[in-house]
């Protein structure tokens, strides 16, 4: 490819990034309290909030080879997979893939490089530099340890809840961008026929769901803080349907999978209906998940747009 064409590719896609960062970062200020954020120490701010690149080979997780997740260290978004780290012998961590939607890219002050920020929080992390020959992905995401917590598998054992708040695409942007969470994924469930497909679930002869299933480590984030986002993301009085979106497969559900899920579920709903909230949602056991069609994943995300048929209510349960 000419130079001059690649060159102008990744620039335009800087400035992409850029654009989408800024109007992710607005949707967060909305739906993220700072004050939840970690305090990060002189050292780590440096590196997080002021561009800094800590020393190469002093980093904690230069050489880790163990099996877990990487976090951010500010806001504890889970950032990247060990499955995706590799030796670069550059003296700071290395990875050839990020957590889907974890990460954002813009162009660096320097003009040249692409930066590396938490899509959560905005903080810097490194930087991306491709095509050097270490991996097929030729990717190489340079990454600050201090600007990273590691978790061992055998530390975080994660759990699945599942919910249909109306839209899945709206449901599933909340969730991903819960502290904690660690995959969402968008489905159907709830109904009788195998495997169905987008346009099946909408013909209403199917009786599934649109339904987000959240990934998330108990450590972090609980199966209750889950719960209450998912009554303050949508209009869970509303019976038949969702906002705009009408029928049977955007009414409002909890799916539990466990006595305690369900136990959590009626505490709250009991504690909304003390409040004169007519609650319509519905409690029914965890049935098959079927994964929905690829271009419904993390949907908002890729097209860069805020959700259009939630809001969120951060004053629901106080």
């Amino acid at each position: 490819m000419n130079i001059k064409i690649f060159l102008g590719f990744i620039l335009t896609l800087a400035l992409n990034c850029t654009s989408q960062c800024q109007t992710h970062n607005d949707t967060l200020t909305e739906i993220r309290n700072p004050a939840h954020y970690v305090h990060l120490t002189p050292e780590e701010a440096q590196v997080m909030l002021h561009r800094g690149t800590e020393a190469p080979f002093t980093g904690n997780y230069v050489n880790t080879t163990t099996r877990g997740t990487y976090y951010c260290k500010q806001c504890h978004a889970p950032l990247f997979r060990s499955s995706d780290k590799f030796a670069s012998g550059c003296g700071w961590p290395s990875f050839d893939d990020a957590i889907k939607g974890a990460v954002k890219l813009q162009l660096d002050p320097d003009g040249h490089r692409m930066e590396v920020i938490c899509a959560n929080c905005g903080a810097h992390l490194g930087h991306l530099f491709l095509n050097e020959g270490f991996t097929p992905k030729e990717k190489r995401y340079c990454i600050n340890s201090i600007a990273m917590i590691f978790v061992p598998d055998s530390a975080a054992t994660l759990k699945t809840a599942y919910f249909a708040a109306g839209c899945f695409w709206g449901t599933e942007y909340f969730f991903m961008h819960q502290k904690g969470v660690v995959n969402t994924t968008v489905g159907y469930m709830g109904g009788h026929v195998k495997n169905p497909t987008y346009e099946e679930v909408s013909s209403h002869k199917t009786g599934h769901f649109e339904t987000v299933k959240v990934e998330y480590n108990p450590q972090v984030v609980s199966y209750e803080d889950l719960a209450k986002l998912f009554f303050e993301m949508h209009d869970f009085t509303q019976t038949n349907g969702q906002g705009v979106d009408i029928g049977p497969q955007y009414r409002s559900v909890i799916f539990y999978g466990s006595k305690n899920q369900r136990r959590t579920a009626e505490e709250l709903i009991r504690f909304l209906t003390n409040k004169g909230y007519n609650v319509a949602t519905m409690l029914i056991p965890v049935s098959t998940f079927w994964k929905a069609e690829a271009y419904h994943q993390h949907y908002y995300e890729n097209q860069g747009e805020k959700p259009a048929c939630h809001t969120l209510n951060t004053n629901l349960f106080h």
